[in-house]
């Protein structure tokens, strides 16, 4: 495997020079501040990337008051609650994007977050005591008790939650297959997820840096070259 240091010394070069790249890496996500989210803004994170997966995010950030409206603030405790004809008259609310599907998954994601906070104390204390060493495993927990949270959707809701983890996203895949990883262009298997967590835990030991941190610099050393302004404008937290 190439090491790190090539890796972040390309991603350098291209975005000029170790400064310039310092400013556009995330901080370190800060486990004390995930542990103090309310489960209502799990519950909301999850449905906005359950509602944003194959969607215009756009669309879906605009309306997104509309949402929190018609969701009754994502309290998981109420919404559990909340009998059929609620989320039957949600079918035809136009504050959100009208997909049943996605619609029923805050049903159910809604006693998902409220199970694991009786577990744990809360869903933020959950997710800031799981070790980034282990993001398939939180992944698989994630896909089989949750609804619609499986491959880059719970990724992606971990990493705007503050979660210290990878996106295995185009360019960050297509970063460790020239690294001599030896994974699928897109990887949704267990086996090619093992992989590509050992190499960020592998990454992680030899340079000391988080997680995020590593996924971005990945995804900044190969693919397309943008400019700093456009990367500003793209980067709400996917690499």
């Amino acid at each position: 495997m190439t090491a790190f240091k090539t890796i972040r010394a390309r991603a350098e070069k291209r975005k000029g020079g170790p400064k310039a790249l310092a400013k556009l890496l995330p901080a370190k996500p800060d486990p004390k501040a995930l542990a103090r989210l309310g489960d209502d803004r799990i519950l909301a994170e999850m449905a906005r990337r359950v509602f944003c997966a194959g969607f215009a995010w756009s669309v879906i950030e605009t309306k997104w008051p509309g949402f929190e409206k018609a969701f009754l603030g994502f309290k998981p405790g109420p919404l559990s609650l909340k009998p059929d004809e609620f989320w039957d008259d949600l079918m035809k609310d136009t504050r959100i994007v009208r997909n049943g599907a996605k619609i029923m998954s805050v049903r159910a994601n809604a006693s998902f977050v409220r199970d694991i906070a009786r577990e744990h104390g809360s869903f933020g204390k959950f997710l800031a005591n799981w070790p980034s060493s282990d993001e398939a495993g939180l992944l698989e927990l994630l896909a089989k008790r949750g609804s619609r949270l499986g491959g880059n959707t719970g990724q992606m809701m971990l990493r705007f939650l503050g979660w210290d983890g990878f996106v295995t996203s185009r360019d960050v895949v297509l970063c460790l297959r020239d690294a001599g990883l030896d994974i699928a262009e897109t990887v949704t298997s267990k086996r090619d997820l093992a992989k590509v967590q050992a190499q960020f835990n592998a990454w992680a030991e030899e340079t000391g840096l988080s997680y995020v941190q590593i996924s971005r610099i990945c995804a900044l050393s190969i693919g397309e070259n943008y400019t700093a302004e456009k990367l500003e404008s793209m980067m709400g937290g996917d690499d």
